[in-house]
């Protein structure tokens, strides 16, 4: 039995392209002749479309861009495509769905899988739009007994019986999993152990691609009854592959650095950010500092030189050093760099505000907003967006200026902390310097006031808050500084547990 994999990148909402990146990987495909073309789970309606699902018309279109993907398919072999199915029971108040995975045969729609446990953590709210589905049997390809799964249904562990185990006990001789998993760090290893329980092949074919915070990695695999890999994919990146399960052999598994992991979902996140939003260009301040040094690296890679402008805004408490690294840093790279002295504006703004200025860290924080002024009409005077380069860990204490040095579109890095950010940076001058060794040999500093270094110990205080917010507990700083994070721009998910919509905490409270 020959099967193919499409791991493909879906834009939400993007009916149209959607089945278009369906056929195109169809057409790959057919000259091997295979039985069965694998997509992944909500590959129709992209992922995930969250409370769009209330709205019926587009519910509608999904229908109809699965219809005209299954009718332009007709001829052809049986797609497995994950899309929308509605519900005859329909709750009140409830899109009434099942997140669907259709077999699309000689211009029929056949539903084979419905996902039966519901996420509800973290970023996962399925059970406001979806509807638990009911067991379905295997379906017969090429006289092969095979079993669908959904996601979750494979991952998680909170089945009575495992929906694995019901479809090879039903008959299943080969199973298939349409996923849309979002990136973690090291999840692979526990997707893999859940994937070997049953005694059968198994495919799993996950979603490629970013939408808003959260990156679809890739990295679909298939396993033969030994649990052995027979392929795998590429991560971070769309494939198609095709898979004979009685010819092709065992292979190793393909692993790469951690860091090497986390910088290329980095870039994936911020290019289909920009391109799925039709963002043309990219400006950062660049200051001098391994945060903004790592981000124009992750953005330029992400987007192509040409596309990016930083932006260098030295005050008068500015080390003169500071934009020498940030030009060094900028002709490295190749993208435009230009520099805007802030002492005009920071002397206009000190004459109208007066007294204004002279109480706590007010001084201080209206620089940060004048460079942001400063960036903000660049990005209004060419098009584009402004992209953060906070860090989670001073995120986390409440070391940001709101509507300063917290304002941009995208944040890249506002889920790695300090000491992940410096352990990104020595990684990308692993073979080649290209962020200058000052910038990481110097002491973090905001130069807001003469002497001024950041006061906090990051080996020592980054993980520390780190495990608070992965438990959702916080101290003071995380508490008071909880209404600033709520004003932030898109963080990229590549934690347990990221600034966004997994983290609900309320600004109120004692």
């Amino acid at each position: 039995m020959k099967v193919a994999i499409g791991q493909i990148n879906p834009c939400i909402g993007d009916l149209e392209g959607n089945v278009e990146r369906c056929l195109a990987a169809v057409q790959t495909v057919l000259p091997t002749k295979p039985d069965l073309i694998l997509f992944p789970e909500l590959a129709i309606p992209g992922c995930h479309p969250r409370d769009i699902l209330f709205d019926t018309s587009f519910i509608d279109a999904v229908s109809k861009a699965t219809e005209d993907l299954a009718q332009q398919t007709s001829a052809g072999p049986p797609l497995l495509v994950g899309t929308l199915f509605p519900c005859n029971d329909r709750p009140p108040n409830h899109p009434g769905l099942y997140n669907a995975a259709v077999l699309l045969k000689e211009g029929s729609i056949h539903l084979v899988a419905a996902k039966q446990l519901l996420p509800l953590h973290d970023v996962f709210y399925e059970p406001r739009w979806f509807l638990p589905g009911p067991s379905l049997p295997p379906m017969t390809i090429a006289g092969t007994q095979v079993g669908v799964m959904m996601g979750q249904d494979l991952l998680d562990e909170g089945h009575s019986i495992h929906p694995s185990e019901a479809l090879t006990r039903a008959g299943a001789e080969l199973l298939v999993c349409l996923g849309a998993s979002p990136f973690q760090r090291d999840k692979m290893d526990h997707l893999l152990t859940l994937a070997r329980r049953t005694d059968c092949p198994i495919f799993y074919v996950n979603l490629c691609g970013a939408n808003d915070e959260l990156i679809y990695a890739g990295g679909s695999f298939a396993l033969n009854s030994e649990g052995q890999f027979i392929v795998q994919l590429p991560a971070f990146q769309e494939d198609v592959r095709i898979i004979d399960l009685q010819r092709d052999p065992p292979i190793k598994r393909e692993y790469l650095a951690s860091e090497e992991v986390l910088y290329q979902a980095l870039i994936l996140g911020v290019r289909d950010f920009f391109e799925k939003n039709r963002l043309d260009q990219a400006f950062l301040g660049l200051s001098g500092g391994v945060d903004s040094a790592v981000v124009a690296v992750i953005t330029t890679e992400a987007l192509g030189p040409k596309r990016v402008t930083a932006i260098a805004i030295p005050s008068r408490y500015s080390d003169p050093k500071s934009t020498t690294y940030a030009k060094k840093l900028a002709h490295k790279l190749g993208i435009n760099f230009e520099v805007v002295d802030l002492e005009g504006v920071h002397r206009a703004t000190e004459e109208t505000l007066g007294d204004l200025l002279k109480r706590g860290t007010t001084g201080e924080n209206v620089q940060p907003r004048l460079r942001t002024m400063i960036l903000m009409s660049y990005v209004n005077h060419y098009g584009g967006a402004l992209i953060n380069t906070s860090n989670k860990t001073e995120l986390s204490l409440g070391y940001s200026t709101l509507y300063g040095d917290m304002a941009g579109s995208l944040c890249p890095i506002a889920d790695l902390t300090k000491p992940e950010v410096y352990k990104l940076a020595k990684w990308i001058n692993r073979a080649e310097k290209i962020i200058p060794s000052a910038i990481l040999e110097r002491q973090p500093t905001a130069e807001l006031k003469p002497g001024q270094f950041d006061p906090f110990d990051y080996p020592k205080i980054a993980p520390e808050i780190e495990e608070l917010v992965r438990m959702n507990r916080s101290n003071f700083a995380i508490r008071t500084s909880e209404h600033k994070r709520w004003q932030m721009g898109v963080v990229l998910k590549v934690s347990e547990k990221a600034f966004g919509t997994g983290r609900m905490i309320p600004i109120t409270r004692k």
